[in-house]
Order: structure tokens, then sequence, then C-alpha cells
């Protein structure tokens, strides 16, 4: 079972938590590897491209004639060896779409919590979505950095912290996401992963719904 450290937004350390049992799982670094380069490559536009003697806008006319100059032959300007001409062989524009499935998805995302986990790169903080201003993010990284020494930070927020999203996108050092919309990318290449604790707490529909299963369990037994 792994633990991870567990902080108040304010910085104070008051224990650890251990996490899901989703979380405990074998890295599997292949899986993790091919998440994380489609996830880089879908983030490139893949639009470059540098122009031909086609298409590069200059003369065509012939620099000097063909025979009797003692030089090599050439034709414009437009070629590859000048100066100003077109490139040769260059990058051209092509857009490669790549995808992984659902169930590869969710398992790698899981696979790279595990990982940050062992490497205690995973903090759990309590009250994330009550914050109202920057100054109070600000506050809880210099306390995080002098707690783990990191000095780049993604923040989980779950959805009640709609509102205090804005207050984590103006760090420099700093992203924020909803735990819905993470991926694995996000989460190794995050510096310190920073949860909201409300991530794992249970909804109040769903702690009813359990204990109406149970008073119906119960009242069958009799």
């Amino acid at each position: 079972m792994t633990k991870i450290l567990t902080f108040t937004a304010k910085g104070t350390k008051t224990g650890e938590t251990a996490l899901p049992k989703e979380f405990n799982q074998k890295v599997n670094m292949a899986l993790l590897a091919q998440a994380v380069h489609v996830f880089e490559e879908r983030s490139h536009v893949g639009l470059r491209k540098t122009q031909t003697r086609a298409e590069v806008n200059r003369t065509t006319k012939k620099i000097y004639k063909q025979k009797g100059t003692g030089g090599a032959r050439h034709g414009s300007r437009r070629a590859n060896l000048y100066v100003g001409g077109g490139v040769a062989l260059g990058p051209r524009p092509i857009r490669r779409i790549l995808t992984l499935s659902a169930k590869m998805k969710s398992r790698a995302r899981n696979l790279a919590y595990s990982l940050k986990a062992d490497e205690k790169k995973v903090v759990l903080v309590s009250g994330l979505s009550k914050i109202e201003k920057t100054k109070s993010v600000v506050e809880l990284t210099n306390a995080l950095t002098k707690a783990t020494g990191a000095k780049r930070f993604t923040f989980v927020l779950s959805e009640s912290g709609k509102d205090a999203f804005k207050y984590f996108r103006n760090l420099k050092l700093a992203n924020a996401i909803f735990w819905k919309n993470a991926n694995a990318y996000d989460i190794f290449d995050g510096g310190l992963i920073v949860i909201d604790s409300e991530v794992f707490a249970k909804p109040a529909s769903a702690k009813a719904s359990v204990g109406k299963k149970a008073v119906e369990k119960k009242n069958k037994t009799k």
C-alpha cells in the first residue's frame, strides 16, 4: 500500500494517506512510454514547412549563359545552393493522429500516479477548492518546496475547485488541471503532483445510497 504525505492548504503537514488500490500496481514502462509519446505527438500542430525552389519568391532568370564562362552550369538563384534560395529535402506539413484506447489511457494515468508516488512526488492537500487568493497558492508552494524540495507543481483539482482554478494559473512554475482531465503526460511531466483531497472523498449521495442499501439488506434478513 502506497502512502503519500498530507498537507493543509496553508502548507502544514498533517500526516500520511494511503492511495486507492488502483494506484498500487507494477509500473509498465512500455505502456507509459507509449502514452507519453502519443500525448506529446498530439500536442504538436505538425505544420512546419520550408519552401522549395519552386515556391520561393525570387527571379527565375538564368544567372549567366550555359557555356563559355568556365564556371559550373547554373539556373536561377532559386536553387538551394544560393542564400535565399529554396530548401532541398526540408520538413513538410505532416499531421499524424496517434490514439490510445480508453482502457489504455486510464491504466497509463494510474501507472503515472504510481510511479510518481514511488518517487515521493505526490502529495495530498486539503482545502484547495477553498483558496481565494493567488498569494495563498504562493505560500502553499513555498511550504511544499521546503518540505519536499520540489520546484515545479501540478495541482490536480476536484470539480468543486472551479472557482479556485484561476488562482493557480498565475504561477509560472505551476500548472492546474481537473482530476477528470488529467492524463499520463500531465502527471509524468508535472513535477510535484498536488492532489485535492476532495478527489478521493465519496459524494454525500453515494454515502446515502450505501446506507440505504445496508438498511434494505438488513430488513430482508429479518
